[in-house]
């Protein structure tokens, strides 16, 4: 692969307090998943974040998620279908006009923690998340695990779907991530990860946590803003995929 996404879940601020270093992420990444303000962020922290991007020529995309602010979106709640489409509507166009105040847009979504994970087997949540974004734009794409049912569901409603692999989250060996619960989950080796990247960006492949291989696919690689050390393993996964003559280029 001559070129790869990498993007990072940026916006997030608990009580008016940014979770991560946004403007040093920005510096690395091509994507930035913008949070909402459902699971983290506030109006202004959000709109900081979003011109700051702009700024950089990054691409924004909204980071919807579940109304669950207090355990920063990374529990499931088991919403009515209608709902969930009518929230996720809300904070994509929410997200697009604080873009297009600074000369932006949306032009992807992701959604985040629970409900990312929920995405990839619950198909009454997958569907809402996709009524949601056809009610927004039926162009803009949506950035999922490959495999899950979400994205099967998407390119049937005529959506892109654009598949990720994660640089520092464990896997199981059926492709799923590894849930946070688990001491496990987070991979905080820098030359782990470096490693990790350059399998995915040059194989398609990342390695499970019994040591089996997995095929990704990846157009975009994520690393996690909100981290221990983000910074230092954002800017060690640019250097990592510069190194390997991968560049590093939105897919939108």
């Amino acid at each position: 692969m001559s070129s790869i996404d990498v993007n990072s879940d940026l916006g997030e601020s608990v009580a008016g307090i940014p979770v991560g270093d946004d403007e040093a992420i920005l510096d690395v990444v091509s994507s930035a998943n913008v949070a909402c303000g459902f699971h983290a962020g506030s109006p202004h922290g959000i709109s900081a974040t979003v011109s700051q991007a702009a700024a950089r020529g990054v691409t924004i995309g909204a980071h919807p998620a579940y109304n669950d602010p207090s355990g920063f979106g990374r529990r499931f709640i088991d919403y009515d279908p209608k709902q969930l489409a009518d929230e996720v509507l809300y904070q994509i166009g929410a997200l697009d006009a604080i873009a297009r105040s600074h000369g932006s847009e949306v032009r992807y979504v992701k959604p985040h923690g629970a409900l990312y994970n929920a995405l990839v087997r619950n198909a009454e949540h997958a569907q809402a998340v996709i009524d949601g974004l056809r009610a927004f734009s039926r162009s803009v794409p949506l950035l999922l695990l490959p495999g899950s049912i979400a994205a099967e569901l998407a390119v049937k409603a005529g959506l892109q779907v654009i598949t990720e692999a994660f640089a520092d989250r464990n896997y199981n060996p059926d492709g799923t991530l590894v849930s946070r619960s688990e001491d496990d989950a987070v991979v905080t080796d820098i030359d782990a990860v470096r490693s990790r990247v350059i399998e995915m960006a040059t194989s398609g492949t990342v390695t499970a946590r019994d040591g089996s291989t997995l095929r990704v696919d990846a157009q975009s690689i994520c690393v996690h803003g909100d981290s221990p050390g983000a910074v230092e393993m954002a800017k060690a996964i640019r250097e990592a995929l510069d190194e390997a003559g991968v560049s590093v280029t939105s897919f939108a």
